[in-house]
Formats: C-alpha cells, structure tokens, sequence
C-alpha cells in the first residue's frame, strides 16, 4: 500500500517559547497608552476651556484683586476687537515685594463669539494679594487665566494622540515578534523531537 503522510503531534503550546504572556502583555500595553492618551485628551481640553475666567471679565481702569502664590502662572488676557486687537494696552500691578508683568509669548483662546490673547503673565515674589490694572485707548475687555491657551491644548492633544498609536504599534511589535519566535521555537522541538523532517508516514 502506498505510504501516505501524516501531521506530525503536536507540541504543546505550554512548551513553546517565548510563553504565551508575551501576548497579553501586549495587549495591556496597548489599552494602557490608549486609556492614559483618553485621560490625558479630556483632562487638557476641560482644562482649555476652562483657562480663561472670560464670565468674570474687567475693563479699562477697573482694578481686580487677586490671591497669587510665586509660580501661580496666571496671565492677563485681553479680548481682540471687532477689527482687531485693542490698541496700546497697558497693565500695572502692585503688591507685596515686587511683582512683575512679563511676556506671555504667542496664544489665544477662543470661546463661541470672542478671541483673546495673552498680555502679560503674572510673576509675583511671594504669596499674597495683588492688584491689577488695565487700560487701552479703545473699549477693552480684559480676564485672568492660565499661561497656557489653545496653542498648548494643540500640543498635548498631539500626544493624546500618539500614544494610542504607540501602544497600537508596541503591541503590533511585541505579537509579531512572540509568534515568529514561538513559530521557530515549535520548528527546533519538532526536529529535536521527531526527526529533522517533522513528520511520519503510515501505511495504508
């Protein structure tokens, strides 16, 4: 009767390495990076909508006192224009020690109807209140918030978004490399195991 091949057995899938924990190990990278880049997404934009007090906002000559501590990173912002940003504005601040306006750098924050840009940050010695004043030749409106606008909210939703995809990927990586390795890994075992061939013939 003719000799017809058969399957080789099979190797147990305990026996192969790398261990099958590779796998899940993979899988819990992925979801990890994916929730800390959901996390990190909603935390920043509640926090970019929420860095301008544009409810409570003060016009030219008003003084607004506030409670600041040294690093506090509050920044005065002042609302463009229907025809563009106000023009000239001035702002002073007293307290104790010595406080300081400084530049705010390039920003905005945007609400539905209104766009405001940052015109000083707040750089005050030590904790303590403070006043603070604004004037402009036109009709100004001016807040307190946060350093950080738009710009910044760009930034960490661009890695609110990358780590997801690196997880995707380290995942990607890590499967592709345990199956590849446990495929060669099965290889070696059935020839040291059965013969260099991996497999038997049966009679018919």
């Amino acid at each position: 009767m003719p000799m017809q091949p058969f399957a080789p057995p099979q190797i147990p899938a305990n026996d192969l390495r790398p261990g099958r924990h590779w796998y899940a190990m993979a899988a819990s990278i992925a979801v990890v990076l994916i929730l800390l880049g959901a996390a990190i997404g909603v935390y920043r934009f509640n926090s970019a909508i929420d860095s301008v007090d544009t409810d409570h906002p003060f016009a030219n000559g008003d003084t607004v006192t506030l409670r600041l501590e040294p690093g506090s990173g509050k920044t005065i912002w002042i609302r463009d224009q229907e025809f563009g940003p106000s023009a000239a504005p001035e702002c002073s601040i007293t307290g104790p020690g010595d406080p300081r306006l400084t530049d705010p750098g390039t920003d905005v924050f945007l609400t539905r109807d209104e766009t405001w840009n940052p015109l000083h940050t707040i750089d005050v010695p030590r904790a303590g209140e403070y006043e603070v004043t604004c004037s402009s030749p036109a009709s100004s409106k001016y807040a307190i918030g946060d350093s950080a606008g738009m710009f910044a909210f760009a930034g960490w939703l661009m890695l609110a978004a990358l780590l997801p995809m690196l997880g995707i990927g380290i995942c990607a990586v890590i499967v592709l490399v345990t199956a590849l390795r446990r495929r060669g890994h099965r290889r070696r075992l059935l020839a040291e195991r059965y013969g260099s061939g991996g497999g038997h013939t049966a009679r018919q």
